[in-house]
């Protein structure tokens, strides 16, 4: 036995569309879930709508519930909350984040679904994937008491980093950004904020996550002597021009990657359970509720996606919202 269900998929880079899916009746250790609401990661779905993925990156780049390939067509995404429709006992009913893409209603394995917390509202939830990225950057980047941490990047990587920071005693956390609106932002997560020109240097780590050489190159320009630049922008398939002349050798300066794909060694011991189930407990603080910077209906989604890429939509997490569905 079938359902019917609507997914979105990209065609072409640049071009999006909703198609009708038929989902079937989940298996003895299958779900199905009734989605309530998606998350646009802006960064990545907009590398991936515009068809930037580098070729040598796409069996890196796949999604967990991924269909279809790079560049197109393909069905992207990976922020989704929905309820357990039919299930395990200890499942039906309940929220669950699952990393599936944009689609009204989907069967994965029970396994693959983590239950919300009762304190974390399923609109919230969305950014769980995203937080699950900034837990992983932090046991990477492991600040210590009384660091001097600055975030340049007012993404929902660089504020769900600024966000976890705010939390660590001692750590006087700044948020750098081009775009003064973050500012407010910055004041809902409680860190502080400047512009590139105006943030605050000699520090001891530098987490860069605006995607661009600019702010790479200002990252390294932040740091004290024998600081470290913590890399968590994805460029896709755009070259990266930066200076490495200058004080880089004699100041000692380091930049290393992080990438939630591969959990740092420190942390090594934890399942993909459990690093999403520390995400999920971490949203139970309302002030991630500044991430959440638009609502748009999932027939919308093409225009949306659309919209995010070009520039003409601002936004941080674009909610997803199944309601009429």
């Amino acid at each position: 036995m079938t359902r019917d269900a609507r997914a979105f998929w990209l065609r072409a880079p640049g071009e999006g569309e909703i198609r009708p899916v038929t989902v079937p009746d989940p298996g003895p250790h299958e779900v199905l879930v009734r989605t309530r609401y998606s998350g646009v990661s802006r960064g990545t779905e907009s590398v991936v709508f515009a068809g930037r993925v580098p070729a040598d990156q796409y069996v890196t780049m796949r999604a967990p519930f991924q269909e279809g390939d790079f560049p197109a067509p393909v069905k992207y995404g990976y922020l989704s909350v929905g309820v357990v429709e039919e299930g395990p006992d200890a499942l039906r009913g309940r929220t669950v984040f699952c990393l599936y893409p944009h689609q009204t209603a989907y069967v994965v394995p029970a396994d693959a679904v983590v239950v919300v917390p009762e304190g974390v509202p399923a609109a919230r939830a969305v950014l769980a994937g995203t937080v699950e990225t900034a837990v992983n950057a932090l046991w990477d980047a492991a600040p210590l008491v009384g660091d001097r941490v600055t975030v340049v990047g007012g993404g929902m990587v660089g504020c769900c980093v600024a966000a976890l920071l705010a939390r660590f005693p001692g750590v006087r956390a700044e948020l750098v950004d081009a775009d003064p609106a973050r500012a407010a932002v910055a004041a809902a997560l409680g860190v502080d904020f400047a512009l590139p020109a105006d943030a605050a240097g000699g520090r001891d780590l530098v987490v860069h996550a605006s995607a661009s050489a600019a702010g790479l190159q200002r990252s390294l320009e932040l740091l004290r002597p024998e600081g470290t630049v913590l890399e968590l922008s994805w460029y896709g398939d755009r070259p990266i021009t930066l200076s490495l002349g200058g004080t880089f050798h004699s100041r000692r300066l380091s930049i290393r990657s992080s990438q939630v794909g591969t959990v740092s060694p420190r942390r090594a011991d934890r399942s993909f359970t459990d690093r999403l189930a520390l995400a999920l407990d971490l949203l139970a603080d309302p002030a991630f509720d500044a991430l959440l910077t638009g609502r748009s209906r999932f027939a919308e989604l093409p225009d949306v996606l659309d919209r995010l890429g070009s520039g003409r939509l601002p936004a941080l997490c674009q909610l997803i919202t199944y309601d009429e569905e």
